[in-house]
């Protein structure tokens, strides 16, 4: 297990579930991922923070009842001014869809899509830094974005992060995103192969001791396999959703 500390600028650093059912959804997970709940900023309606051992790891919100939206989990990429941020996204031809607001004394969000039409946020953290413990059953282990493809959309997180992106030899239209030289994420351009139902997203994958344990308990608390577990660039890994359709991945990963 190891405690993280504030990211720098471009680098993945919390993740979110805006869904229907707030209590049902926190039961799913805490028997997935052994999560236990605490309250958090509630500017956009009634939101939790899932802890482990007491260390802040993701948040689960609750939609207004009027509101139609595709469950998704979201990723949020660290910022020194959302403001700025914000401004430059609509400049590289991305668009703002919530935001800049402040989330009490927590910090500072966005919620923005990309060219292609995937959704992320921005955070600049003041008391909230984001995730805050990793390398443990039920934290996030990475992000990889899933588009259409890799090149053109990878050239506008480049313009507003400034990331340096990194061909991957080994798979085709991929690229990797670095910062410093250090990982941070995936791009995967997956053209036709791309799910209609859910077009560009952003994918959370979270470690767990055992996937195929952990796919066989997703079924049984009412989600779904969308692929079966097998090997993957960063470990043995499934794709699941949770009873509302939420889309993530598991994985036991064997990337340091």
């Amino acid at each position: 297990m190891t405690e993280a500390t504030r990211r720098p600028p471009g680098t993945p650093c919390w993740v979110s579930l805006m869904v229907h059912g707030l209590d049902a959804t926190q039961e799913f997970y805490a028997a997935l991922f052994g999560w236990e709940f605490s309250p958090g900023p509630t500017q956009l309606g009634p939101y939790v923070r899932a802890l482990i051992g007491g260390k802040e790891v993701a948040g689960i919100g609750r939609l207004p009842a009027d509101r139609h939206l595709q469950v998704a989990w979201t990723a949020y990429l660290a910022s020194d001014d959302a403001d700025v941020t914000a401004e430059t996204i609509r400049s590289c031809g991305g668009t703002v869809g919530v935001g800049p607001l402040d989330a009490a004394d927590a910090g500072r969000l966005v919620i923005a899509s990309d060219p292609a039409g995937a959704v992320f946020g921005v955070w600049q953290a003041a008391e909230h830094t984001g995730t805050a413990v990793y390398g443990t059953h039920g934290t996030p282990v990475w992000n990889e974005l899933r588009t259409r493809d890799s090149s053109s959309v990878g050239k506008f997180y480049q313009a507003v992060f400034g990331h340096e992106a990194k061909e991957d030899a080994s798979a085709p239209d991929r690229l990797t995103l670095r910062l410093d030289g250090r990982p941070v994420a995936t791009v995967r351009g997956m053209g036709q192969d791309l799910p209609r139902d859910r077009g560009p997203h952003w994918m959370t994958y979270f470690e767990v001791e055992d996937t195929d344990a952990a796919a066989h308990r997703v079924v049984e608390l009412g989600g779904h396999v969308i692929e079966a577990p097998g090997p993957g660039p960063r470990g043995r890994a499934a794709t699941v959703s949770d009873p509302e359709g939420a889309v993530f991945t598991i994985v036991r990963s064997d990337v340091p």
